[in-house]
């Protein structure tokens, strides 16, 4: 970085000195004026923006010029998905789809009996979240690859935040009452996101805030099977790292079961080792997927042949057998559980919602096909609804389920009824013979799939990155391992709007310098070899300017000339005499930011600079001719360019010295 030799300026001058025509043979224009766009009507501008806003995919895109009974059938499509794509269905199709079903049958039902008891519910009404919920999503859901059921995040946060509220063993059936109202108002939330096409308001969860939650939230989960895997009778209701252990090693030497803990290593060594055969072997997907099942039957023989329950190895005991009760009437529709079923529902939708839309757009992108958010925040809401009326709890899009339904060959949603149609033979036909399975094994299940969710790689390549985003990924990850889900959520978001408001309120401002041989002027600080100007400081700021940041973009843009008039002094170089605010990745400006311009006008008038504006945007150069801005400055102070401004400002600087 260097200021201009003065025989490259004389060039810059002579070259500026030159006749129109000498410069541009054909008579064109020597600096070109910035231009005005069209003036739109204020009802007209704000119709764009509200459409740009919640409308930016033109969702009515294909109903355009269609006669009436063909729209009506988009219509039905676009609620209906499966109208669409069932029109091409065929037996190949099928085939993948039977495959897959049958396989993530396999590993969702032992899953679905342990997730229940993460959300403290019987084990049934895990079976019931995987019955019910994927039939309607497969009806209007746009996802072909979502395998949808209970997950381990959503049913931790739901236990926990429901038994701080209602005791479940003590009142069981006000527990059930109360998750299945927040279920019934965690789709009501995620329909209402969709409908109202508000689904950017997840993106405001960052991926490294994401991160961190998930990481966390899978210690936690871990931790807390440490009860089933020890075979603990009395264990914590905390979910905080520091009480799990104090009732672990407190309940060592008279609480641990050792014929429980031989049943859980050694099932959780073979489930590693299969989920590592099937990581290294994608030929071996089957293998993680149907150990599992293969965990539970084995278990189960060797505990019933044994009688290892009369040993102290606890074990699942009856589960209700039969389809998904009515659960209409049990919901709280008045008094003062419903209001804390809202604020639960509210917040397990919003995780729900978080994980089933990234995990349908990963697969999306891997098929190269494209899902609609927003419809499928409505499909997952009024799957929940549904469910909350059927005995389910809140389910969603399951990631290792998913995974294992890609890997299957999986072709549409019609995987997702093949799996209910076996969790349904279950319920009426299986459930009885899960009486003997241990709860060391379910625990098992758990820790093997919940060790996927710490995602070590994620989180190093977010520290590399953006430390910023890293310190919200830690500040959740702590936030869940040392407090509680709701907490590590908390952080999550905080730190995420931090972030935001930070970037509003503190935006970046740099110094540009002449690249050699050319008109184009970069940042100095990234481009070394820029010259700057002798007499002429350019400063561009990269944002909008709004209320929050415009008298920190006046401050700091006077602390630049500051700066640079101090390291002129003590060089013996010539002093500023033009300021160029380089306007480009300036998108809007609102009042507060045009009065913050009105400032430092003045404010540089007061030190002998001229301010000069290159490459306003419409909108920007629009609303300063509406606050007649311009006129304060002059017309000839703002340049389509800081090549045009640097050629014009740099005689005027020589006439004036």
């Amino acid at each position: 970085m260097a200021y201009l030799s003065e025989e490259g300026f004389e060039k810059k001058e002579e070259i500026a000195r030159l006749p129109s025509s000498r410069i541009h043979p054909d008579n064109s224009p020597h600096v070109h004026k910035v231009g005005m766009a069209p003036r739109q009507k204020f009802f007209e501008e704000f119709t764009n923006m509200m459409k740009e806003t919640f409308f930016s995919d033109d969702p009515l895109r294909d109903f355009k010029d269609q006669s009436r009974s063909r729209k009506i059938i988009l219509g039905l499509q676009s609620v209906f998905p499966i109208l669409q794509w069932g029109r091409d269905y065929n037996l190949t199709k099928f085939r993948g789809d039977l495959i897959a079903g049958l396989t993530i049958a396999s590993l969702c039902i032992p899953q679905d009996i342990g997730y229940s008891k993460l959300a403290n519910l019987a084990p049934q009404y895990g079976l019931y979240s995987s019955f019910v919920p994927p039939l309607i999503y497969a009806v209007m859901g746009s996802s072909r690859d979502i395998a949808i059921g209970p997950v381990a995040v959503v049913s931790l946060l739901l236990g926990t935040m429901l038994q701080d509220e209602i005791d479940p063993i003590k009142n069981a059936a006000d527990y059930r009452r109360l998750a299945f109202t927040a279920t019934f108002f965690a789709g009501i939330t995620q329909a209402a996101l969709g409908f109202l096409r508000l689904g950017f308001l997840i993106d405001f969860l960052s991926h490294a805030a994401i991160v961190g939650f998930m990481g966390g939230a899978a210690i936690t989960i871990a931790l807390q099977q440490l009860k089933g895997f020890l075979g603990i009778k009395d264990f914590t209701k905390k979910s905080d790292i520091v009480s799990v252990m104090y009732s672990v090693w407190g309940s060592v030497h008279h609480g641990w079961n050792w014929q429980t803990i031989l049943i859980g290593a050694s099932f959780l060594a073979f489930l590693l080792l299969a989920k590592y055969i099937g990581k290294t072997n994608k030929k071996f997907f089957w293998v993680p997927a149907i150990a599992p099942l293969i965990s539970v039957v084995v278990s189960t023989f060797c505990v019933y042949i044994t009688r290892a329950d009369k040993k102290g190895v606890q074990i699942v005991k009856n589960i209700e057998k039969g389809i998904n009760p009515s659960s209409v009437n049990k919901i709280y529709f008045t008094g003062k559980y419903m209001g804390i079923g809202i604020k639960i529902g509210v917040v397990a939708g919003f995780i729900a919602l978080t994980e089933a839309i990234a995990i349908g757009r990963t697969f999306a992108s891997m098929k190269d096909y494209q899902i609609d958010g927003n419809k499928e925040m409505v499909a997952l809401g009024l799957m929940n609804v549904v469910g909350s009326m059927t005995s389910c709890y809140v389910a969603t899009g399951s990631f290792s389920r998913s995974a294992v339904n890609y890997m299957a060959g999986c072709q549409t949603a019609v995987s997702n009824i093949v799996m209910s149609c076996v969790v349904l033979l279950t319920l009426e036909l299986i459930t009885p013979l899960f009486k003997y399975t241990p709860n060391a094994i379910l625990a098992s299940i758990i820790i093997s799939a919940v060790i996927g969710l710490i995602d070590i790689e994620a989180a190093l390549l977010i520290w590399k990155i953006d430390k910023f985003d890293f310190v919200a990924c830690m500040g959740a990850f702590i936030g869940v391992v040392f407090f509680s889900v709701e907490i590590g959520l908390l952080i999550a978001v905080s730190i995420s709007f931090a972030k935001i408001l930070l970037q509003v309120t503190r935006p970046r401002t740099t110094i540009l310098g002449n690249i050699p041989r050319t008109k184009v002027y970069r940042n100095v600080q990234q481009y070394p070899e820029a010259t700057k100007v002798p007499g002429i400081l350019i400063v561009r700021v990269d944002s909008a300017i709004y209320f929050s940041n415009s008298n920190y973009v006046r401050e700091r843009t006077l602390r630049w000339l500051i700066d640079e008039e101090e390291l002129l002094k003590a060089n013996d170089l010539p002093r500023i005499h033009f300021l160029v605010i380089e306007m480009s990745p300036v998108t809007d400006i609102d009042t507060s930011g045009i009065h913050a311009l009105e400032e430092l006008f003045r404010s540089l008038q007061k030190r002998g600079v001229q301010l000069v504006i290159a490459n306003p945007g419409p909108v920007v150069i629009d609303k300063l001719h509406a606050s007649k801005f311009t006129e304060l400055i002059g017309d000839n102070r703002i340049f389509l360019t800081v090549a045009d401004a640097v050629m014009t400002c740099a005689p005027k600087m020589d006439e004036e010295a």
